[in-house]
């Protein structure tokens, strides 16, 4: 090994949240260098949110303008396949990084390609992709920011079938004729409603009761009810017992539990996330490697004073955005232990906590109808003991829904602590419904009291007098 360059600060992965904790200590006026050994910018750019977004977007305009009379008759059509696929590639920049690289080198971080692992304490080792060595040596933080993989089921003949994973299923050039799908998740549903609406007959088998199961139960009972409208076919409470292909190229045949089998052209395995920690050294600090690393809420690892972990390897919050609102709380914690802070705001909504992580966390479903939510589930709020009341509308009820699209459908569900009168959670499945989210997360994060909330007057024809609906509802 060479001699260890020193930095005040070194990243290990590129991502959404090593990007960001690269752009808080950089403002801090602290040294700090990057190590990825893929592209910059990380999942989410390339292979996630937003390649998945790029596909999704002309499939929900589509549907929303099917819904407007005058303009219905004008996108009857089918999608220009070729036009989807080159938006997408424009949005990934034809998965080169070069535009993340050059913003890195305007704030003068240092980027180092190539495998990075823990060298012990404060130490990074650094394979470049041509043998090359270095060490990194960190003088205050060293912060994991390696993302997740795709989990593949340990099945029959699965290894040899060579299945999608996120990965192709937003990166692919055409469509294949048949896409098996299996799990329920976001990934699932999202990639039924974008290749079915490109063209592929698509085919969603759930093991568990319905899609989106983090979520309020009518968020998949919607969006599964809109892809079967739509021509896919959705079985829920089945299982994959084995998979074989047909040669190299040839068809997928996917065995059920009891010996029934389906076919197709291609098989998306969204059956979840396992933390990308198994070759980046932990062993060398006492840790285990594979495993998801336990933080603080200042996201620093436990019993490790100069390690912090943002993003999906800390198993908190799985999400890009809760990953680079981690490297903001903990770039300013790292910044502010190097300043030599006696004591940091680490009190629950502190400038140096990640409290959202467990109060707050927003995600948007970008199907067709989107759906979206924030903070505790009725399930969530009633298991950790809270005295509740869901409140429910139909979203389709509010005038501005009825002007948005014909036969709008949807529902509003806002999860009350009766005992403080504030909001722990809300969910809105509908067209454009994501919209709504915000609010719902400001109303949540910032605890505003039912009785403030009566007086935040929601613009008249918007989807947003929805909140007018459910605080009427509540107040009877």
């Amino acid at each position: 090994m060479s001699e260890a360059v020193e930095y005040d600060v070194v990243v290990l992965g590129g991502g959404p949240a090593g990007e960001n904790i690269v752009d808080r200590t950089r403002a801090a006026g602290l040294t700090t260098a990057l190590v990825e050994s893929e592209l910059i910018g990380g999942e989410c750019s390339y292979w996630a949110c937003v390649p998945s977004k790029a596909l999704l977007r002309p499939a929900l305009a589509r549907a929303d303008a099917r819904r407007v009379p005058g303009l219905a008759d004008a996108v009857a059509g089918p999608l220009d396949a070729a036009a989807v696929f080159a938006h997408r590639d424009y949005w990934t920049s034809s998965w080169k990084d070069d535009g993340q690289v050059d913003w890195l080198d305007s704030i003068g971080a240092h980027v180092y390609r190539g495998h990075g692992r823990l060298y012990g304490v404060r130490k990074v080792a650094v394979t470049s992709p041509e043998g090359e060595h270095h060490v990194l040596a960190a003088r205050h933080a060293v912060v994991v920011a390696t993302g997740t993989r795709a989990v593949i089921p340990d099945l029959p003949g699965l290894a040899g079938v060579r299945p999608w994973t996120s990965r192709e299923a937003t990166s692919a050039q055409e469509a294949p004729g048949r896409l098996l799908i299996v799990g329920g998740s976001v990934v699932a549903a999202e990639m039924a409603t974008a290749w079915r609406a490109l063209g592929s007959e698509v085919t969603v088998l759930v093991r568990g009761a319905g899609l989106l199961p983090r979520m309020e139960p009518f968020a998949g009972e919607l969006v599964a009810e809109a892809l079967r409208e739509a021509g896919a076919v959705v079985r829920t409470g089945v299982s994959v017992e084995a998979v074989v292909r047909d040669g190299s190229t040839g068809p997928v045949r996917v065995v059920l539990e009891g010996g029934e089998f389906l076919e197709g052209d291609e098989l998306l395995m969204a059956t979840g996330r396992a933390p990308r920690t198994e070759d980046i050294g932990l062993d060398t600090v006492g840790l285990t490697p594979g495993g998801w690393i336990t933080v603080d809420d200042s996201c620093r690892v436990l019993g490790h004073d100069w390690l912090y972990a943002v993003g999906d390897v800390n198993h908190r919050a799985l999400l890009t955005h809760q990953g680079k609102y981690q490297a903001r709380i903990a770039g300013t914690a790292i910044a502010a232990r190097a300043a030599g802070t006696a004591a940091l705001d680490t009190g629950r909504w502190g400038a140096h906590a990640a409290t959202a992580d467990t109060r707050a966390v927003p995600q948007a479903v970008f199907t067709d109808p989107e759906a979206a939510a924030v903070g505790l589930t009725l399930a969530e709020a009633e298991r950790a003991g809270h005295r509740v009341r869901a409140v429910d509308y139909d979203l389709g009820k509010v005038s501005g829904a009825g002007l948005y699209a014909d036969g709008y459908r949807g529902r509003a569900r806002m999860v009350v602590d009766l005992d403080r009168e504030v909001l722990l959670g809300a969910t809105f499945v509908g067209p454009g419904a994501a919209e709504l989210l915000h609010a719902a997360t400001i109303a949540v994060a910032g605890e505003v009291p039912i009785d403030r909330l009566w007086h935040a007057v929601p613009a008249f024809p918007t989807i947003s007098e929805i909140w007018l609906r459910l605080l009427e509802t509540y107040r009877g």
